[in-house]
């Protein structure tokens, strides 16, 4: 009878490059998993180097230098065995996992699948990997994989548990959008039911660029159960006891796989057997371990929100961040996430009122300010607007007024922006939603211009929802009522209304994601019942945006398709719809 294994998964936050900060968590938490008495403690997918690391794989001494730190590592896996992610440097580069046990690298495993869609690149870095693999803890047997190892089904974890693996341990970086969660957590589950094993996921968590990582580490039992679960969007070590001779009980009373299971162990490498326990200890008995509740739909894009933000200021050394403050909804929703992710004496807001601001967006901006007690400074530009029209006038003198002048107001507040940033260092953080980039409905180097676009993925729809969950948290709103009801404007001219130039958001919203976010064509998405002059509207704009969206600063990815890393099309294109 094979003794429990107590596994813990170490949801760490890596930082891209930062191989000794990366690997001076790891030391720590493997010390906290031999405290809490685990025999096997697991890493994510490349936690020496963070996840993803790009071109700095092509650097012959980076790889060097994330052997070694493994190397170092493994001197503190006394009492433990510790898998651990890596770059490995052979005849090739392998996406890797390290086995770490009895003071020494005892074995490596290779990633076998590769992705290459989407915001991943893994082709251009890593050779795919060829062998299954399998370690033995204390008796039980262990298979590894490296996160896109068990996206689809099939080898190699059919192979590791087809040569004996009660669990399966995959080490992952597996990117955040909305919904994934509860997508991931269900393929796991199929894949444990499938193979009649437990599988331990051990996720990374935090923000990288324009890529947000969710954590949501995960042991699920081969019946499909959850049995442990860490919190979403936090560092934390997850502990859970396995009980492996429930799945090898439900393998003796179900024979299908004995044909498969011929011959195949041969195919699998074992990297060894580790004595963690002596004769007489056990796990203590107790239930399996925590499990967090999931985020809802909403809670969990708005905290990806804050963790994206948080971590870009953090990993790259800003101090504080300032941002316009308009009296919309957008950035309504982008001061709320500041907050949350630095705290209010860490973001300043800038309000910079027109001849065209309505006294009601400035009331509410300053509420909504005092409310969330940030500073404020106010710079009023009617004078520069009228210095910029004066300057233009004998050259615009036979020309009549349009969006030029409009431009010109967004491209003063941006101005004055940057000024303050280049003064104080503050990160710029822009307000523009996708639905507006989408179209080209931001001003290029005018309200587009600075360092982070919080939520340039987020939809309009879906930003007035993210401002009602935030505002559900506090007893009274900070949020004014006005700014969620008021119809939308960008306010760069009398009586301006969003709807004046686009369609309706709720048509608008539907057409984006059917043509940015599913690939639809024009008929298609006539074919779903949306409006065909609407649909060639937003298409032509959409197609003629693309100059302007390559400009734009980055921002946390939430939804299956975001511009940059993601959708990829290119500037000079005439294939139209």
């Amino acid at each position: 009878m094979a003794r429990p294994l107590r596994v813990a998964l170490g949801q760490v936050n890596a930082v891209v490059g930062d191989i000794a900060g990366n690997e001076e968590r790891i030391a720590d938490l493997i010390d906290s998993a031999r405290e809490e008495s685990a025999q096997l403690v697991a890493f994510p997918e490349l936690a020496i180097t963070g996840y993803p690391p790009e071109d700095l794989l092509l650097k012959e001494h980076f790889l060097a230098d994330a052997r070694a730190a493994v190397e170092r590592l493994a001197a503190r896996a006394q009492g433990i065995v510790a898998v651990v992610g890596f770059p490995e440097r052979a005849a090739d580069v392998y996406n890797a996992a390290a086995v770490l046990a009895q003071g020494r690298l005892a074995g490596i495993y290779r990633k076998q699948s590769l992705p290459n869609y989407g915001v991943f690149d893994e082709v251009r870095y890593f050779q795919s990997g060829t062998r299954p693999a399998v370690i033995e803890v204390d008796g039980v047997t262990v298979g590894l994989t490296v996160c896109e190892d068990i996206w689809q089904p099939g080898p190699p974890m059919t192979e590791e548990t087809l040569a004996g693996a009660s669990v399966v341990l995959n080490l992952s970086a597996s990117p955040f959008q909305a919904g994934k969660a509860l997508e991931r957590e269900q393929m796991i589950a199929q894949r444990a039911k499938d193979s009649v094993a437990c599988v331990a996921f051990c996720g990374l968590v935090g923000g990288q660029d324009e890529l947000v990582f969710d954590g949501h580490s995960v042991v699920i039992d081969h019946e499909g159960v959850v049995i442990a679960r860490a919190p979403q969007f936090a560092e934390h070590l997850l502990v859970a006891t396995i009980d492996p001779t429930a799945a090898r009980a439900a393998r003796l009373r179900d024979t299908r796989r004995r044909p498969a299971a011929r011959g195949i162990e041969p195919q699998v490498d074992h990297l060894g057997a580790f004595t963690v326990l002596g004769d007489e200890d056990a796990p203590a008995p107790g239930p399996a371990g925590e499990v967090a509740d999931l985020l809802d739909d909403e809670a969990e894009v708005y905290a990806a929100l804050v963790t994206g933000l948080r971590d870009y200021v953090h990993k790259n050394g800003f101090g504080k961040v300032v941002l316009g403050l308009s009296g919309g909804i957008d950035s309504t929703l982008v001061a709320l996430v500041a907050v949350d992710a630095l705290g209010a004496d860490r973001v300043t807001c800038v309000i910079m009122p027109s001849p065209h601001s309505s006294p009601g967006t400035q009331a509410d901006s300053r509420a909504l300010a005092a409310n969330l007690g940030l500073r404020v400074l106010e710079l009023r530009i009617e004078d520069l607007m009228g210095r910029y029209d004066a300057l233009l006038a004998d050259v615009f003198a036979d020309v009549d007024p349009d969006i030029t002048e409009e431009n010109l107001q967004a491209r003063i507040r941006g101005n004055l922006l940057m000024a303050l940033s280049n003064k104080f260092g503050w990160l710029v953080v822009t307000t523009a939603n996708k639905s507006e980039m989408s179209v080209g409905y931001s001003t290029l180097y005018g309200d587009s211009a600075g360092g982070f676009a919080v939520i340039k993925d987020v939809p309009k729809l879906l930003v007035y929802r993210l401002v009602e969950e935030r505002s559900r948290r506090d007893p009274v709103s900070p949020v004014p009522d006005e700014i969620v009801t008021r119809p939308p404007s960008a306010e760069l001219r009398a009586d301006q209304r969003d709807d004046d130039s686009l369609p309706p958001y709720e048509t608008l919203d539907a057409i984006l994601e059917g043509y940015v976010e599913d690939d639809l064509g024009r008929e298609q998405l006539v074919a779903r019942g949306l409006d065909a002059d609407a649909v060639d509207r937003v298409i032509g704009l959409v197609d003629v945006a693309e100059y302007k969206r390559r400009q734009q600063p980055p921002g946390p990815r939430v939804t299956s398709r975001a511009f940059g890393r993601d959708r990829r099309m290119p500037i000079t294109n005439r294939y139209g719809g």
